[in-house]
C-alpha cells in the first residue's frame, strides 16, 4: 500500500484533534473528488513499519483523540491488509481513542455482507472502527454546511450498534444534518 498524506493535527475528519492517514488507491472515481491525486495506487510514499511507527508516536499525545482512516480507499483490497495492520496496533497502543474511517463503500450493500476484499480481514476492520462514514461522494448533493462529509448521501454510522443490527445506525447527534 502506499499513502498520499499523513496530518498529525486534523481537526477536519471526525471529532477532536485527530491523526488522519489518507492511503493511496481508490475505484470509485467519484466526479468532483477533494483527493483524485489519490486514485492511482502508485501515488505518494511506501507505507511501512516506520511509517506506523510515526503515526503511532503522532497518537500519543492525550489531546489527540484518535486515527482518522481517508484515502483513496481504506477498504479497497488492495489496502485492506495494511490498514488491518495499523488498527491492530493502534487499538493495542490506544484503546481509549477512537477510529473514523471514510469510505465509498454502502454500508448494507457491500460491507455488511463482507463483499469487499478477504472477508475475514474486512469484519476484522470493520470490528475495529468506531466510526464510518459511508457513500460515494457526489457532486450534485454537495455542501459546505454538512459536518464531517462532503455531500448529504453519505452517512456517519456508529460502527458498533451498525454491526450488531445487521443494519446501518446512525452516530447519534446532529452529525447526520446540515448546519
Amino acid at each position: 500500500m502506499n499513502y498520499a498524506d499523513i496530518k498529525k493535527y486534523d481537526i477536519a475528519n471526525g471529532v477532536g484533534v485527530r491523526v488522519s492517514l489518507f492511503v493511496s488507491g481508490c475505484r470509485h472515481h467519484c466526479k468532483g473528488c477533494f483527493n483524485q491525486e489519490a486514485w492511482d495506487f502508485t501515488y505518494g510514499k511506501p507505507f511501512t513499519a516506520a511509517v506506523i511507527e510515526e503515526i503511532l508516536t503522532a497518537l500519543k499525545p492525550d489531546y489527540i483523540r484518535g486515527l482518522s482512516l481517508l484515502g483513496g480507499e481504506p477498504l479497497d483490497p488492495k489496502n485492506q491488509q495494511d490498514v488491518l495492520l495499523l488498527l491492530r496496533r493502534f487499538k493495542k497502543e490506544f484503546p481509549d481513542k477512537t477510529v473514523w474511517c471514510y469510505t465509498g463503500y454502502d454500508f448494507e450493500a457491500d460491507l455488511l455482507p463482507l463483499k469487499i476484499g478477504d472477508e475475514h480481514i474486512l469484519s476484522e476492520i470493520l470490528r475495529s472502527l468506531d466510526v464510518l462514514v459511508d457513500g460515494k461522494f457526489i457532486e450534485a448533493l454537495k455542501s459546505k454546511d454538512l459536518r464531517f462529509r462532503g455531500s448529504s448521501n453519505q452517512r456517519i454510522l456508529d460502527v458498533a450498534a451498525s454491526l450488531s443490527a445487521g443494519k446501518a445506525v446512525l452516530l447519534p447527534g446532529n452529525w447526520n444534518i446540515e448546519h
